[in-house]
């Protein structure tokens, strides 16, 4: 499962347990994700949270790094058994607001801020995948 963090919104995308295919799950508030975590693994099975690492070109750590490092801590103290991996999400939100351009979405969909997170968590985790596979 990974996640792309921000304030407003956070991207979830989950793969299948073979790990072929990354696919968009959802976009939730921050405030909501822990019962929403908590409501999702009742029913299935999670080895590994994939958090986007936010980072500037220099390769030093953007202005919501610290949020993110926050909600990385959040993870590992609710969610204990579940190991939390950092990888870069440089350019994913550029990726995915491409990949919705060409994807023949109307205007109002591909105007949707959600999906664009909930975009940017599937190239992340599928870019994690590509790179343990």
């Amino acid at each position: 499962m990974s996640f792309d963090y921000g304030t407003r919104r956070i991207g979830i995308a989950v793969t299948d347990p073979l790990q072929i295919i990354a696919t968009g799950l959802d976009t939730v508030h921050p405030n909501q994700v822990v019962e929403y975590l908590k409501k999702y693994l009742q029913t299935e099975q999670v080895k590994l949270f994939v958090v986007g690492e936010p980072k500037q070109m220099d390769n030093s750590p953007s202005q919501s790094a610290g949020h993110v490092k926050g909600f990385v801590n959040l993870l590992k103290k609710t969610f204990p058994e579940i190991p939390v991996e950092m990888l870069d999400e440089r350019f994913t939100s550029k990726m995915a607001s491409a990949a919705i351009a060409q994807s023949g979405m109307n205007k109002k969909a591909r105007q949707s801020k959600g999906l664009v997170d909930t975009i940017s968590a599937v190239i992340l985790l599928q870019s994690w995948m590509e790179k343990n596979g």
